[in-house]
């Protein structure tokens, strides 16, 4: 099939959101949306039938560039950092559904995404976004299961991705499968450390194992693969567990763009928001140094700053 323009691929990108990649309409009309900024650009600037191959890092930049200039007619306001992110994202995921199509393009590595320099905070959810992202996997397939297993494991242990791929089966007994449990890793630089599983997040565990009839020892699998004639494990790697935490971030329609790291932000946010100190989450982190752990200090210090909004005493006392 001879290439077609970058403008007339919408319809067959929204059908691979939709069947390949299981994302819900709301996403694709979102998706549709921000893609059709770029597809309008490309008109206006007499490019509207440039081709996948023809597309340079010199467009994205022009067309970044333009964005930063964008502003509302009737506000005047231009577009945010982060909402012009939005647009990017889109556009990488095209350009990644090219790749997987076999169509020569450019490298969605080239798309790079815009920095805030005046927004220091770290990303996390809040508990009802959490809860809201670990319900979005359906149970009714093995991989489903697989997923809100990983989801519930990574809120629930504040695991680095690295450390979640390594985990394996051997360390989870389906007998012991109850309550909570905790196991040790090693984490960043060899410092071992202990992490602890809840309720729920064990009981997923539990529905994902008794559901899977393969021998492979690597905790999480892949299982588009297949059996392997070579024995060699199926084991997910960094890569797939991050498209999976972003494929339900999509799925269950927050306005974040969040990965595996940012479930441990969300896990070290709560723990401070209940009143855990400093040291102790370092510990559950396997920070080796306590100025690491101090990024979450955002959360302390507004936490600090309410109880002194509506505790403290002064503001009983009326101006003379």
């Amino acid at each position: 099939m001879p290439p077609k323009p970058i403008t007339k691929y919408l319809v067959d990108y929204l059908e691979f959101l939709e069947i390949e990649k299981g994302l819900s309409s709301k996403t694709q009309e979102n998706y549709s949306r921000f893609l059709s900024r770029f597809f309008n650009w490309l008109k206006e600037g007499g490019i509207g039938e440039l081709l996948p191959s023809q597309l340079t890092y010199e467009h994205v930049w022009k067309y970044r560039v333009y964005m930063s200039k964008f502003a509302d007619k009737k506000t005047g306001k231009g577009l945010k950092k982060s909402t012009q992110n939005y647009y990017l994202i889109a556009l990488r995921g095209m350009l990644e559904y090219f790749i997987e199509k076999d169509i020569p393009s450019l490298p969605p590595s080239k798309i790079k995404l815009a920095k805030n320099k005046g927004d220091k905070e770290i990303k996390f959810l809040n508990l009802d976004q959490v809860e809201t992202l670990l319900l979005a996997p359906a149970m009714d397939s093995i991989q489903g299961l697989r997923d809100r297993a990983i989801l519930e494991t990574l809120f629930s242990t504040g695991l680095r991705v690295a450390e979640l791929v390594r985990l394996n089966r051997d360390q989870f007994k389906m007998k012991n499968l109850k309550g909570d449990i905790e196991i040790t890793v090693v984490g960043k630089g060899g410092k071992v450390r202990t992490v602890y599983f809840s309720d729920r997040a064990v009981a997923s565990l539990k529905r994902y194992l008794e559901a899977r009839k393969d021998f492979d020892p690597a905790l999480f699998i892949n299982f588009k693969r297949g059996e392997s004639k070579t024995n060699a494990s199926r084991r997910l790697t960094t890569r797939s567990i991050e498209d999976i935490v972003k494929k339900y971030i999509l799925i269950s329609g927050l306005p974040v763009m969040a990965s595996p790291h940012t479930l441990r932000h969300s896990y070290a946010t709560d723990l401070l928001t209940q009143g855990v100190d400093l040291r102790t989450v370092q510990e559950f982190l396997g920070h080796r140094n306590i100025a690491t752990t101090q990024i979450y200090t955002h959360v302390t210090n507004k936490r600090l700053r309410d109880i002194h909004k509506n505790f403290h005493g002064g503001k009983k006392i009326k101006d003379r």
